[in-house]
C-alpha cells in the first residue's frame, strides 16, 4: 500500500479514536461506539478513493452506516475495507486497556466478502506458520504450538474470549496443561499480540465476530503469523437465517476451513489499529489541558511486511508539543 494511502487510512482510525475517546469511562458502550463509527465514516467520506464495506457493523438491515456493502469515499481506487470502528467497547466504557479503532483494506476482491455472523479461529505467530490448524483439536494445536515454540506445554499460553460457548474449550485447555487467559473484548488486539515474542500470549481460540478475524488475519499476514478460521453459524443465535443469507451473498464454501490466503488474497493489505485507552502495545489517546491530544497507531503492511507505530501530536491553536 503506497505510503499517502497509508497516512489518509491512519487519519480515518485516528479520527475515531478521538471521537471514542470522549467516551473513555462513562460507562455508556453504545455512544462510545457510535461517535467512532461517526467519525470513521466521515472521514473515509473525505478520501479520494471508491470504498466499499465487506465486513462492518452489521448488514444494510441492521446497521445505520459503515454496513456490509456501503460505499465510501469521493472516487477512484477501488479499495475493499473490513472495520471495527471501536474494538473493545466495554473497555472503552469502564477505562480499560486494549480498546482501539481497526481498519484493514486491500484492493477490490481481496477481503473475503462475508456474512456478519462469528467465526471460530486459531490464532498464532510466525514460529506456528503451517503447524496449527481449527480442523484440530485445541489440544492438537497447543501441543503443535509447544513444539514450534521449543517449550513445555505448561509454559504454552491461550488467549480466549470468556464466554459460554468456549466452556468446554477452557475446560479442554485446563486438562492438557496449559496457561488460559480469558478476555472480557478485544481478540484482535491479542491475535496481533500472538506475533509478539514478548506479549505472554501464544495462540488465540473461539469463536468471535467475522469483522475481527479479517482484521486479525490482516494483521498477522503482515508479520508472518497464522491464522486458521471457520464460519460459525452453530454460536450464532440467528445462525440458521445468516446462513440462508450468506448463501445468496457469497461464493465461498460456508463450511470449509478458511486460511489467511482466504480471508486475505493480496499482499497488498494493509491493517491499522488506532489505540483509544493504553496497552502494552501502543498508548490510547491522550488529550491536555492545553488542547493538545497525542495519539499512537499500529500499521501492519503486509506488501512490504513493515510495522510502524505512528506518534502523532494534535496542538490545536495553542497547544504545546508534546512527543
Amino acid at each position: 500500500m503506497q505510503s499517502a494511502r497509508i497516512m489518509e487510512f491512519q487519519k480515518v482510525a485516528e479520527a475515531a479514536a478521538i471521537a471514542s475517546a470522549k467516551w473513555i469511562g462513562l460507562g455508556d458502550k453504545v455512544a462510545a461506539d457510535r461517535a467512532a463509527t461517526e467519525a470513521m465514516r466521515s472521514a473515509f467520506n473525505d478520501i479520494s478513493f471508491s470504498g466499499r464495506i465487506v465486513i462492518g457493523e452489521g448488514e444494510r438491515d441492521e446497521a445505520p452506516m459503515l454496513f456490509i456493502g456501503e460505499e465510501l469515499g469521493q472516487g477512484g481506487d477501488e479499495i475493499d475495507i473490513a472495520v471495527d470502528p471501536l474494538e473493545g467497547t466495554n473497555l472503552c466504557a469502564y477505562d480499560r486497556p486494549a480498546s482501539w479503532c481497526t481498519i484493514a483494506v486491500a484492493p477490490r476482491g481481496a477481503l473475503l466478502y462475508a456474512p456478519d455472523t462469528y467465526m471460530w479461529k486459531v490464532a498464532g505467530g510466525p514460529a506456528c506458520k503451517g503447524k496449527i490448524s481449527i480442523e484440530a483439536t485445541p489440544t492438537e494445536n497447543v501441543k503443535a504450538a509447544a513444539e514450534a515454540l521449543g517449550k513445555p506445554v505448561s509454559e504454552v499460553t491461550v488467549c480466549i474470549l470468556e464466554r459460554d460457548r468456549h466452556a468446554d474449550i477452557i475446560r479442554e485447555l485446563h486438562e492438557v496443561g496449559c496457561r488460559v487467559k480469558t478476555i472480557d473484548d478485544g481478540d484482535v488486539y491479542w491475535c496481533i499480540a500472538t506475533a509478539l515474542p514478548d506479549s505472554g500470549v501464544d495462540l488465540v481460540m473461539g469463536a468471535g465476530g467475522s469483522p475481527e478475524a479479517v482484521l486479525s488475519a490482516t494483521g498477522l499476514k503482515a508479520v508472518g503469523g497464522e491464522f486458521s478460521a471457520r464460519l460459525g453459524f452453530d454460536a450464532d443465535p440467528h445462525g440458521a437465517e445468516k446462513r440462508a443469507r450468506a448463501e445468496k451473498m457469497s461464493d465461498i464454501d460456508l463450511d470449509a476451513t478458511l486460511s489467511m490466503d482466504d480471508l486475505v488474497r493480496s499482499d497488498d493489505a494493509l491493517f491499522i489499529g488506532c489505540g483509544v485507552t493504553d496497552s502494552e502495545l501502543i498508548k490510547g489517546v491522550h488529550e491536555y489541558p492545553d488542547g493538545t491530544i497525542t495519539t499512537e497507531t499500529l500499521v501492519l503492511n503486509a506488501y512490504d511486511n513493515s510495522v510502524r507505530i505512528i506518534r502523532t501530536c494534535l496542538r490545536g491553536e495553542k497547544g504545546s508539543v508534546r512527543i
